[in-house]
């Protein structure tokens, strides 16, 4: 790698480090680490704050995700094609967003972030998982098994919407990794759903 490739690495990491839910619930005096979940993603900041502010740190979130993998990687390789250098971006922002520098390696699920790096490599799988996730969590009012069913369904939707076969695509094994990495995550959520202790969301709930 030359070492633009790897200041793109670093960069990307750093782009998904940025704790937005943190920084957003800090500035209206609530830490999330020590509210509901305890987790700084979009969900916990819902509990705390309502649907308006967690739709903004969703879709800052989403944002992080997008630029630390398409934006940052052209830093290295001055091209809009996606790359080695590309992909290796965007598994740093999820990397960034689950284990962030900047909260000692805590961080969120990686959910938002992975949908902004999807959106640039396949928008087509990343708006079916969406819609999964939209109907999955509007029936159950769980978020966690929205989450955790799209996880699922992006490595099966890149491998079928992708423009090489799965076992030549690196997107595809990009999406393995990304829905490794987010139902690891979500390993407390779904010893809850289980055990029938998971906790719904109150739909229609606004702030």
């Amino acid at each position: 790698m030359t070492v633009e490739a790897i200041v793109s690495v670093g960069i990307a990491y750093l782009v998904g480090s940025i704790p937005f839910g943190f920084i957003v619930a800090r500035a209206r005096g609530i830490d999330l680490r020590k509210v509901g979940s305890g987790n700084v993603g979009a969900t916990n900041v819902f509990r705390a704050l309502g649907l308006r502010v967690a739709l903004g740190v969703f879709a800052l979130d989403v944002a992080k995700g997008f630029a630390g993998t398409r934006l940052v990687s052209m830093i290295g390789t001055r091209s809009w094609q996606v790359s080695t250098l590309t992909l290796l971006c965007g598994l740093a922002v999820i990397l960034g967003a689950v284990a962030s520098i900047f909260l000692r390696l805590r961080g969120g699920k990686g959910v938002a972030s992975g949908v902004g790096v999807f959106l640039g490599l396949n928008p087509a799988a990343t708006g079916i998982c969406l819609a999964i996730w939209a109907i999955v969590v509007a029936v159950s009012r769980y978020v966690s098994l929205g989450s955790i069913c799209g996880a699922v369904a992006l490595p099966i939707l890149v491998g079928l919407l992708g423009s090489k076969q799965a076992s030549q695509d690196p997107v595809f094994y990009l999406a393995l990794a990304v829905a490794a990495i987010v139902i690891i995550r979500h390993r407390a959520n779904i010893r809850r759903l289980a055990r029938g202790t998971e906790n719904k969301i109150a739909l229609g709930e606004n702030r």
